[in-house]
């Protein structure tokens, strides 16, 4: 069912009973009305009906009958009875009358009682002549309130029945009101494909849930047309890199066979082929990682280390690729309470992205001095990788986390423009932050932070 139906459909449900509530109301206090008002008219007739009854005097007497006849409405079916009381519990019993026990002794009681029977009121009134007790009984049919009890009753049926129809227009009206805007970002979104996924929600000043809404479809649009633009980077620089030692290594085969040559060309060619499916083999590996590390670097963590262990591993690797660097790595600030140093994560990926980092530091200072200062205390462990290289140029800063971007500067070094975009996700996956100031011609700053509020302490004891 749609969401607008149910909203009609909801919408008349409780209007209905809302109005179904409503009329009960107003039905049983009219009915209350009407009886207090019928039964205070059979009290007068019961007073008027006692002094006749208690008046010695004939002229009296005609008097409160003339009054009760021309004074007073007439009522249908009226009646009125005057029974004697001989004791506490005994009166005299008219035929006429066949009302239950109970009611006697109710009125002796109190002194005072009605009830309603056959479509008839029967009212009661003990008094007192002369040292005797009587009771007197008025009956007589609320004609006029049985007629009115009707008309109101129509008038309630016929109202809640157009306020039923009314509660449908209106929630017809609601449902439009409230699933329109929502229909209209629909159609919207599904003109949207990634062909055009530069289009755009409209946007509206209001600051409702549809603009929330609105906006929230706007920010996701703008992750995915960046999503497929790196998408399309990556594959397309890939390709690119990926062609340059294949093409290499065809060519050299292909001149290699045209024919027979000596063992020493034969050795130089196999020593390119070797030296480009080494090139091809370290780039299809970072890739690899960069790729498992996912698009938004989430990952599961599994081990637990100390800082200061993984910088001197990243140390030891770096010892392998550049024997000659000039690495410091700076550990005097370092807490003496060694669970400020421990950290949750996947080692390997962890140990990588410094690596990467600081062999960034290496290569583009020309083996000059990098420093790596690790500091932590109870909130924070903070490392400081600072080297005196060629810099970065301001225009390039933004574009640095793109697979295969490579600076001016930068391309004439050595590289495939994955290291830092694959350190970025590793750190991002550990809950990290990644900072990077950089002046051209005088060097960079790479600032990595783990906040302790962010670690994952679910996996301290695993």
């Amino acid at each position: 069912m749609q969401i607008r139906k149910k909203i009609t459909i909801t919408y008349i449900g409780l209007s209905s009973l809302s109005t179904l509530l409503l009329c009960l109301v107003v039905f049983f206090l009219f009915r209350k009305n009407n009886q207090y008002y019928f039964l205070k008219r059979l009290e007068d007739r019961a007073k008027i009906v006692a002094s006749i009854h208690y008046q010695n005097d004939p002229e009296k007497a005609r008097y409160y009958r003339e009054l009760k006849k021309n004074g007073l409405e007439e009522l249908v079916d009226e009646n009125d009875f005057v029974l004697k009381i001989s004791g506490t519990n005994t009166f005299e019993y008219n035929t006429s009358l066949s009302l239950p026990p109970e009611f006697y002794s109710g009125v002796m009681k109190s002194g005072t009682g009605w009830i309603e029977k056959d479509h008839k009121y029967y009212y009661a009134q003990v008094f007192k002549e002369a040292d005797q007790e009587y009771m007197v009984i008025i009956t007589a049919k609320d004609r006029r309130g049985d007629v009115s009890t009707i008309y109101i009753t129509r008038i309630l049926v016929f109202g809640g029945l157009g306020f039923i129809l009314l509660a449908y227009l209106f929630g017809s009206f609601l449902a439009r009101r409230v699933i329109n805007p929502v229909s209209r970002i629909t159609n919207e979104v599904k003109r949207i494909s990634a062909s055009n996924l530069n289009n755009r929600l409209p946007y509206t000043d209001s600051s409702d849930e549809i603009s929330d809404l609105n906006r929230t479809f706007n920010d996701m649009l703008d992750r995915l047309e960046t999503s497929f633009e790196i998408q399309a980077n990556f594959i397309n620089n890939a390709s690119h890199e990926l062609k340059t030692p294949i093409t290499t290594i065809i060519a050299e085969t292909e001149i290699m066979l045209l024919k027979e040559r000596e063992t020493s060309e034969y050795i130089t060619t196999l020593q390119n082929i070797h030296t480009q499916a080494s090139r091809l083999g370290n780039l299809t590996e970072s890739m690899l990682k960069l790729t498992q590390t996912g698009y938004d670097g989430k990952k599961q963590v599994l081990d637990i280390a100390r800082m200061d262990e993984l910088l001197m591993e990243a140390k030891c690797d770096l010892d392998k690729l550049y024997p000659n660097n000039r690495v410091t790595i700076k550990l005097n600030n370092i807490p003496e309470d060694d669970s400020l140093l421990m950290i949750p994560c996947n080692r390997p990926l962890l140990e990588l992205a410094l690596t990467n980092i600081i062999t960034n530091g290496v290569k583009y200072s020309d083996n000059n001095e990098v420093f790596v200062t690790l500091t932590a205390d109870r909130s924070t462990i903070k490392i400081l990788i600072t080297d005196i290289g060629i810099g970065i140029p301001p225009e390039d800063i933004p574009y640095l986390y793109e697979p295969f971007f490579r600076g001016k500067k930068a391309s004439k070094y050595t590289g495939y423009g994955l290291g830092l975009p694959l350190a970025m996700k590793i750190i991002r996956m550990h809950d990290g932050e990644l900072l990077i100031q950089s002046e051209p011609d005088k060097g960079t700053v790479v600032t990595i932070v783990f906040k302790k509020n962010n670690i994952r302490n679910s996996n301290l004891n695993s």
